[in-house]
């Protein structure tokens, strides 16, 4: 891989002094800006995400029939990763950044005034479209914008903003639902409309660089990174976090929690801890990530996230009562969203050091969105499928062994974060 130039924050903006290694880097304003649109996207999400499923079902077809819908979603994203990436590298991060704003807008718009399950289908699914142009040119925004010596820190607090609006957009969409199903389509369609005017605004002045064009920026091929063993060590555990982290977690475990008790809530008593573990540790991850480097993180959070899926199916073996199970599978899960928060920044940080903050990495990018998304497709689907002929230990047990397999190919990869970095924190 040829060597990237790795300027520090301020020589991204256009400013020509360059930080002592006894400086503190800020995390630059552009930054704070996508991490504000990314929380705003968020919401919007979670706005959906609860009422979705119902409203699929209102069209009077089955429960498959509503998975469908949700899962269309993930799948449109999936089949135009590839080009979105060359979208990426043509246009620019900007433009496509802003398009896929509009296009998630307009689907969601239209989904909320679809009239038959088919449309339904059709406009939710088109909105996948629109949400892997935003995802991967957002990330190669972060990449070009964060400086080397904090690009952990900058992962992070990017993670941190999706996090927070995971947790409070259901919450606002269980309230704004109780106006109308409808009405949650139509309040995220206007929250991505305010993103992409805020980002079009307050990124289109002198302080960012001009847009790269066709040859006018160097652009890193999928070979070129494909044959850098960190980047498939990344490639695997990205794929492997979306089956197990992302996936399975969300799809099989709030259904393990109501076989533990049956009631609704003891699933998001779960999940609430998941995402407690895992916003504890972005602070941890946040620091450690530039100073020790990528590599550590990353074996010791998908080591602790592996084992602690694997072992949450255990709580239906054993002979416990149901408040210790429950109590059980709460830790569990609360661990293994730790592990989660130490992965997910490190391996973002860890991508964007192969990159650089100098070339345009659009198929790069977008191939390691893809391996994410097929584990988010596939995770629930096949553990689901095992779970119903063999039960969830087998199941969660197999998942658990899913997470682990990044951990011999980070074992034998190298660090990617930079000495010349490092003095740059």
């Amino acid at each position: 891989m040829g060597p990237a130039n790795e300027e520090d924050g301020a020589g991204i903006l256009g400013q020509v002094n360059e930080p002592t290694p006894r400086e503190t880097v800020r995390i630059p304003s552009e930054i704070w800006i996508l991490t504000g649109a990314a929380l705003v996207i968020a919401v919007g999400y979670g706005l959906v995400a609860p009422v979705l499923p119902s409203y699929a079902r209102s069209f009077d077809v089955g429960v498959m029939g509503a998975t469908i819908i949700v899962s269309a979603f993930a799948f449109f994203r999936l089949a135009f990763a590839p080009v979105g990436g060359v979208l990426l590298e043509r246009l620019g991060e900007r433009p496509v950044y802003i398009s896929g704003l509009l296009v998630v807008a307009v689907s969601s718009l239209a989904s909320g005034l679809a009239q038959t399950y088919w449309q339904l289908l059709i406009f939710r699914g088109l909105g996948g479209v629109g949400s892997v142009m935003f995802t991967i040119s957002a990330m190669a925004l972060v990449v070009r914008l964060a400086p080397p010596g904090i690009r952990g820190r900058v992962s992070s607090v990017w993670g941190a903003s999706f996090l927070i609006g995971s947790m409070v957009g259901p919450l606002l969409g269980g309230l704004v639902a109780g106006w109308g199903m409808r009405v949650p389509f139509f309040a995220y369609a206007a929250l991505l409309v305010v993103a992409a005017l805020v980002v079009g605004i307050a990124l289109s002045g002198a302080r960012l660089r001009p847009t790269p064009t066709k040859g006018s920026q160097e652009v890193m091929s999928l070979s070129e990174a494909w044959s850098n063993p960190a980047y498939r060590a990344a490639i695997v555990s990205s794929a492997a976090n979306g089956w197990a982290n992302m996936g399975v977690r969300n799809a099989i475990i709030p259904l393990l929690a109501a076989a533990v008790l049956d009631r609704t809530w003891t699933a998001g008593l779960v999940l609430a801890a998941g995402a407690v573990g895992t916003a504890a540790m972005l602070p941890v991850t946040a620091r450690l990530a530039d100073r020790i480097g990528r590599r550590p993180l990353l074996l010791v959070g998908q080591l602790v996230a592996g084992v602690s899926l694997a072992l949450m199916g255990l709580v239906l073996v054993g002979e416990l009562s149901t408040p210790v199970a429950l109590g059980v599978l709460m830790l569990l899960s609360f661990v293994g969203g730790a592990g989660g928060g130490l992965v997910g920044p490190a391996l973002q940080a860890a991508v964007g050091d192969i990159i650089g903050s100098e070339r345009n990495g659009g198929r790069v990018l977008s191939t390691y969105q893809m391996a994410a998304d097929g584990g988010v497709i596939l995770g629930p689907i096949l553990i689901g499928a095992v779970a119903d002929r063999c039960g969830f230990p087998l199941a969660l047990a197999l998942s658990g062994a899913v997470a682990l397999v990044g951990v011999p190919v980070w074992w034998r990869a190298p660090e990617t974060l930079r000495e010349e970095a490092m003095g740059h924190r």
